[in-house]
């Protein structure tokens, strides 16, 4: 019984500052606080995954690493991406030598499609766009040798330079402009 309770007393505080430490670190102001990331996390302020018609944020998390539902994976791969970050950050690696057009590449070539269809679902069913189900088609199901990401179409959605932040809510809505 003294066991249990032990274990109770030690692995109770060491499960909470593991999850607060993993709830604290998985925003994208973390991620900005970091300044090789700034360039990053300017350009997906500007972007689609941010200023769209729905409302809807992908942060950071939502494309960089796996769906927290798997685990293991997910824990994995931030661990290793924070430990790869924070020594990238203090051996040189970072700084003037980070290079956000080779970053951008590497991280194009580690996305998979499934990290794509955590939050697009129904890429299949686009109303008057026949180009773009056969090209959805292809993607989800391909033909042996013939394997496609959704990054290889999609390249220019996110971490695009732009000289100004194009907010949704700033725009000016056409329907309202004879009012």
């Amino acid at each position: 019984m003294v066991w249990i309770v032990l274990g109770i007393i030690i692995a109770f505080p060491l499960f909470s500052l593991t999850y607060y430490t993993m709830v604290r670190t998985s925003t994208p102001g973390f991620c900005a606080s970091c300044h090789e990331i700034k360039f990053a996390y300017n350009t997906w302020k500007t972007s689609s995954h941010v200023n769209n018609g729905q409302g809807a944020v992908a942060d950071c998390m939502d494309c960089h690493l796996p769906a927290p539902q798997d685990t293991w994976s997910f824990f994995y791969a931030k661990t290793f991406h924070g430990v790869k970050d924070v020594v990238a950050h203090f051996t040189g690696g970072g700084g003037d030598n980070y290079d956000n057009a080779v970053q951008r590449e590497k991280a194009y070539a580690s996305f998979k499609n499934n990290q794509c269809q955590k939050c697009h679902r129904n890429i299949l069913h686009i109303p008057n766009k026949r180009g773009a189900m056969l090209a959805h088609r292809a993607v989800l199901y391909p033909l042996p040798g013939y394997d496609k990401k959704c990054v290889d179409c999609h390249r220019d959605l996110v971490h695009n330079e732009r000289g100004y932040y194009d907010f949704k809510q700033y725009r000016l809505n056409p329907s309202l402009a004879d009012i």
